[in-house]
């Protein structure tokens, strides 16, 4: 009977430990995540102001739309959680949009080389952001999964481990949708 107690304790220990281990896993997996969001998007913040002093170059009357893009830019960067990085970020993406249609109203600039190969890192940018956005969404389902399923749950109490909120941006790019111009 005694023997029979401590392997049922052994069990239960083995299955915490393992439930433990899982958690700190998936959290770790979904902090990497995040930081492979942080990266694309700094790389994007760098891409910006060249893009808008390549644009200023040629519509130096469209100060407006360079001031929301700058502001965009500073509030974007100032925001760590996901909520409201993903806020900025589509506050961001709507600014960018109007730079594009500032750039749409000028031929000359549309032909230029380092426009064009701004608006194609920017655009690869783009891609790689919703990458890393998908695989950061994916550890957090499954932490958050983990975190709501019986008997996971216990240990998840015990240790007040907590569900992540998911990286959610508007679901069209700088690039997806044709800019409207208005003259």
């Amino acid at each position: 009977m005694t023997l029979i107690i401590i392997i049922i304790i052994a069990v239960i220990l083995a299955w915490g430990i393992a439930s433990y281990n899982g958690f700190i896993r998936l959290i770790t997996r979904a902090k990497e995540a995040w930081a492979d969001i942080d990266v694309q998007l700094k790389r994007r913040y760098d891409l910006i102001p060249n893009l808008v002093n390549t644009v200023k170059g040629y519509a130096t009357h469209e100060s407006q739309a360079f001031e929301n893009v700058t502001k965009a830019r500073s509030a974007a960067m100032g925001v760590q959680d996901p909520a409201g990085r993903a806020a900025a970020e589509n506050m961001l993406t709507g600014a960018l949009k109007s730079l594009f249609a500032v750039a749409e109203a000028y031929p000359d600039l549309k032909a230029n080389t380092n426009f064009l190969e701004l608006q194609r890192e920017l655009s690869d940018t783009e891609n790689k952001i919703q990458a890393a956005r998908r695989f950061y969404n994916g550890n957090v389902r499954d932490l958050n999964i983990k975190v709501d399923t019986f008997p996971p749950n216990v240990i998840a109490n015990i240790f007040k481990f907590g569900k992540m909120e998911f990286f959610e941006l508007e679901a069209e790019s700088v690039e997806k949708k044709p800019v409207e111009v208005k003259f």
